[in-house]
Order: C-alpha cells, then structure tokens, then sequence
C-alpha cells in the first residue's frame, strides 16, 4: 500500500477516518498481533485514543468528532512506525494494560500478556485456599503479575524475580507506579539460585520462556524486538521448566502450589513429564496453557 502525500492524508478528518485508514495500512502491511491484541481494528482503535490522549475505553463518543492537523499527523507518525518498524504498540506507547491495570513497558521486557492475569483477577479460586502470605514470581520481567498477585492477595509478601537487571529496572518502576512498595521487592536471581535461603513460599507463579527452538525460528518480526533471553526454552522449550519443577518444591510450604504458564507446548511438556498430572487451568483465550501442581505432586 504506497503511502498516501500529504494532501491526501488531510482528508483525514475524524476519528473514524483515522481508524478505517490504520486498519487498511495494519492489512496491507501484513502486521501479526498478540501483544495486547489480536487484530487490527483493536490495535488501532488503542493507539488513536492513546495518541489522542483519551481513556482507552471511551470510544463512542468520539468516533465522529474532526481532529486537530497536529494529532492527525502524531497518529499518523505511529501508524508509521508501526508498519515499517514492526514494533508491537505497546513499545510504540511505553505502556500495556492488564485486566484493567496499567503498567509501564519498553524492550528490556517482554509485553504483558499473561493469561494468568485473568486468574488472579480471581485470586485463583477455587484452586488456591487458605491463607497467601509470601508469594514469588519467578521471571517477573515488567513485574504485573508480582503487583497483579499483590492485589489479589493484599496480606501477602511478594518476591517479584528476574535473571535481567534491565527487566528489573522496570519492574521497580511498576511496583512505585502501583504504590506497592511495601508488599513486592525486586530480587535479581537465575531462578531459585540466589533468592535468600529463609522461608518458603504458599504461592509461586511463572511465566518463564518456553518457546521451543523451531518456533523461535519462525517469530513473526514483532517478537524479535522482545528480548529473547525471555522467550527462548530450548530445543522443546522445557530448559527452565525442567529447573524449575526440580527445584521449587524446597523453596514451597507445605500446602504450597505452583502455577506455571507453557503457552503451546503442551505436546512438549507431557512428553517431558509423562508422569506428573498437573491440573489444567483454563483461561476465556486458553486451554492447556496454564498448569497447576502442588508441592506433594512436585515431591513424588
């Protein structure tokens, strides 16, 4: 789709130019999803309420309303980058939304997108009982599902952990955003491997990388721009899962579950754990990608 000269863009007038113009360039550039969104009318329809300096949910009402010549071309500027760069939108915007939760992003960390965000917005009822006093979640990157599990469990401690001292950087920026300075600390450690040694954890949550080797490969050109120490699991994707199952029970109290995150590896995770039988905990987008253990399952 060529792009159009300037007297032509001028007739861009309203909201609802805008938008029909995005979605065209969004197809036309061949553009892939999955940071937030997953099609073009939602990515756009963000991008121009953020650019506008509107809600993102406030739409309606405006969707016939004659912009500005200057916010028509910082719009503009953005759908431009978009397509050439293939930046994912929330690089473009420095923020991504999460079960109504804004949080602060850039390319030291992946975009939020956890669907076990959803699951906390329901304190992982009926799943996880009793009472949730220390939390940790491993591979926190941007640190939203630490301050999400803070929110669902306001009493608890929550250890928020990275390997990447750039993604932690971010996360500390979202836990003073969240005000959550007293409930989540930021803790640099491979894993388990430099947390310190007292007390163990009623809940561990984990979005580790788990993007086997040959999907890797074939990463659609927004995803390139995430770092990759966070998406990468090897040949079948389990190098960190098998870490992780292997370790967390001794860091887990008694009662203790895990809740671990395997996108679509499912067929590689059960062939790497044919004996284990974890619950499965679906989501509104998911089956299959979330799992559930206890640490008597770990154990045994």
């Amino acid at each position: 789709m060529p792009h159009p000269d300037s007297a032509s863009l001028a007739e861009l007038q309203t909201l609802r130019d805008l938008l029909r113009y995005a979605v065209s360039r969004f197809h036309a550039s061949e553009l892939s999803f999955g940071h937030g969104s997953d099609n073009a009318w939602d990515e756009a329809v963000y991008l121009l309420l953020h650019s506008l300096h509107l809600p993102p949910d406030t739409l309606q009402p405006f969707l016939d309303a004659r912009v500005l010549p200057q916010e028509r071309e910082r719009f503009l500027a953005i759908v431009q980058r978009r397509c050439s760069e293939r930046l994912p939108a929330a690089y473009l915007t420095g923020e991504a939304w999460l079960q109504g939760h804004r949080f602060l992003v850039d390319q030291r960390v992946i975009v939020p997108r956890s669907p076990i965000a959803e699951l906390l917005e329901e304190s992982l009822q009926p799943w996880v009982e009793g009472p949730v006093q220390r939390v940790l979640d491993l591979c926190t990157g941007s640190g939203c599902l630490a301050i999400l599990a803070a929110y669902a469990f306001p009493e608890a401690q929550v250890d928020a952990v990275d390997i990447s001292s750039d993604a932690l950087e971010v996360t500390r920026s979202n836990i003073a955003l969240h005000g959550m300075e007293e409930q989540v600390q930021a803790l640099e450690s491979d894993l388990f491997d430099s947390l310190p040694s007292e007390g163990q954890y009623d809940l561990i949550i984990c979005n580790p990388p788990y993007v086997n080797q040959v999907s890797m490969d074939t990463l659609p050109p927004e995803y390139l721009h995430e770092p990759q120490l966070a998406l990468a699991g090897g040949d079948d994707g389990m190098d960190l899962v098998r870490r992780i199952l292997r370790d967390a029970p001794a860091r887990m109290a008694a009662g203790g579950h895990l809740v671990l995150e395997i996108g679509h590896e499912y067929e590689h995770f059960v062939a790497a754990f044919p004996n284990l039988e974890p619950i499965w905990l679906s989501t509104a987008a998911t089956d299959h990608q979330i799992l559930l253990l206890s640490r008597e399952q770990l154990e045994s």
